[in-house]
């Protein structure tokens, strides 16, 4: 892969009926950015992760048609992105299986839904783990699971899902200290300008509160769900707050600046609710209404999707097939009979120092240099981010003429001579070359 491109990886859990904020917050975002140049883009169906959530077999292959149709309709385009199904590709369970090997309980009795779980059991005076299933638990691996196969470089995310990518590169780095450098360490992709919408009810749009605009509702259903949307009890011709309006953010998601500003201008003047309302729909239908034909038209059609994701299957694997053949001889999964020269090839990979990065308990994210013995060659103080100290790796992985003054700009108190640590980089850099 050419060092210009930049790989973004985006799932979809195959557990509902998409509605108009997966639509605004993921959907319309991802299929503008396989568009542009540089970017190599991976797509999938998360139907692995939604057996966690759902254990209806007919809601889940409903789904998978439903959202499959979905993407397409927005205009995705199998030619030019990787479209997948997960299901589709064993390669993936079986690097969920490494990384569970490397992956510590302790990280895994941090994740956010585990621990949410745990609190609302001991809130309820019950067993922590009630009803926790191992599937909640091992959650994070899978999702690693999904991004390292493909060296994902970015994957956008909400701000709620950012722990995700932290522990898959947490997973990332000690398969890398332990068996060599085979995952890129991802980074989480947060999109600020990508709106959150409200549901109908004012909170976030979400299937979980049964308070969704369904994409593809018939011109008269999304009529109806839009009339149905929570305002305040202010008349016709008393001014309205923009400020909180779950219409008005709706509204905005959809208009351009002109047309926002219009409305604002409106609230103000005191547009009626009524009135208020059917812009809103008038605004919606016109962007949906034609992707809604295309939808249709899918869904009366299953027998092209699934041609369409055995297609990308086939392109999915021709990366994911290699690349799991190499893993499996770096862990020690070899034919019995390829045993010449694998003691020199141990002894070449001991001969080199190695990173690896790290998060502590205040934190923090840090990274050392150990020489083939273990070894402490560097240490680095604290950064804020991961981003922030994988891009102090990268720098010390690059050819350098001052690295005394290196070190001090990036935040590294050596812990050996600064003639032991070049001479280390450098036999690291004459490995990589």
């Amino acid at each position: 892969m050419s060092k210009s491109i930049v790989r973004v990886l985006t799932g979809i859990t195959t557990s509902g009926t998409p509605h108009l904020g997966n639509y605004v917050g993921a959907i319309r975002p991802a299929v503008a950015a396989s568009r542009a140049a540089g970017v190599e883009s991976f797509y999938f169906l998360a139907d692995y992760h939604a057996l966690i959530k759902v254990d209806d077999p007919a809601r889940i292959q409903r789904s998978t048609l439903e959202i499959a149709a979905s993407w397409i309709a927005c205009g995705l385009d199998p030619e030019r992105v990787m479209f997948y199904r997960q299901s589709d590709i064993p390669e993936i369970p079986e690097l969920t299986w490494f990384l569970t090997c490397v992956c510590g309980k302790g990280l895994l009795n941090r994740a956010h839904a585990y621990k949410a779980a745990v609190d609302k059991n001991n809130a309820a005076q019950v067993d922590p783990d009630s009803d926790v299933t191992a599937g909640l638990f091992m959650y994070p691996v899978l999702m690693a699971a999904d991004i390292l196969m493909f060296k994902a470089h970015r994957v956008p995310v909400g701000r709620d899902q950012i722990q995700h990518i932290e522990m898959a590169r947490d997973m990332a780095a000690s398969f890398n200290h332990l068996y060599g450098e085979h995952f890129v360490l991802p980074e989480a992709q947060i999109e600020e300008a990508v709106a959150t919408l409200p549901g109908l009810d004012g909170r976030k749009m979400s299937k979980s509160y049964d308070n969704t605009i369904p994409l593809f509702a018939s011109r008269e259903q999304l009529r109806k769900l839009i009339a149905g949307i929570k305002t305040d009890s202010r008349a016709p011709g008393e001014p309205k707050d923009t400020e909180g309006s779950a219409l008005f953010q709706i509204y905005q998601a959809f208009a351009t600046p002109q047309e926002t500003a219009q409305l604002r201008a409106d609230y103000a003047a005191g547009i009626a609710w009524a009135d208020a309302k059917n812009k809103l729909f008038e605004r919606i239908d016109s962007e949906i209404a034609p992707l809604r034909a295309a939808y249709e038209d899918l869904m009366t059609h299953p027998e092209r999707l699934e041609a369409l994701l055995q297609a990308g299957a086939v392109k999915a694997r021709s990366i994911a097939t290699p690349f799991t053949s190499k893993l499996r001889h770096a862990v020690g999964l070899r034919d019995l009979r390829a045993q010449t020269g694998l003691g020199a090839q141990k002894k070449d990979k001991a001969a080199l120092p190695s990173f690896k990065q790290y998060r502590e308990d205040d934190g923090q994210f840090y990274f050392k240099l150990v020489d083939a013995q273990g070894k402490l060659l560097l240490q680095s103080e604290g950064f804020a981010s991961p981003r922030e100290a994988g891009q102090a790796v990268k720098r010390l992985q690059q050819p350098v003429l001052a690295l005394a003054e290196l070190l001090q700009e990036i935040r590294v108190k050596h812990v050996v001579t600064v003639q032991e640590l070049e001479s280390a980089l450098q036999t690291m850099l004459a490995a990589r070359d």
